[in-house]
């Protein structure tokens, strides 16, 4: 379970999940009952995710900018943040000076 920033008791997969070019990584974990979250790290730039799965992204360290699909307005998220993707949609995210790290959530 889940204690401040930590897990205990989950499944890690060692192969790490990598987009646009290494800049931006992240480890799967399962947790006990089978939920998945990724814990990850995006350096500086601007990245486009699409979803299949409602995703709830909790900003752990850092900064980002986020433009959810459909949505006009750029929200500004910072550690301790948290900000919901609907499923079978995306969002851009824009980091601009330091890596922000994140831990995602797959909604049921």
């Amino acid at each position: 379970m889940r204690q401040g920033m930590e897990f205990t008791n989950v499944t890690v997969h060692a192969k790490a999940n990598v987009y646009f070019e290494g800049r931006v990584i992240s480890h799967t974990i399962v947790l006990p009952g089978g939920a998945r979250k990724t814990v990850g790290v995006i350096l500086p730039g601007s990245y486009y995710f699409g979803t299949k799965q409602a995703e709830r992204m909790e900003i752990i360290e850092g900064e980002a900018e986020v433009v959810l699909e459909g949505a006009a307005k750029t929200e500004k998220y910072s550690a301790g943040d948290v900000f919901d993707v609907p499923e079978n949609s995306g969002f851009t995210i824009t980091v601009s000076d330091e890596a922000c790290h994140y831990i995602c959530s797959f909604l049921p």
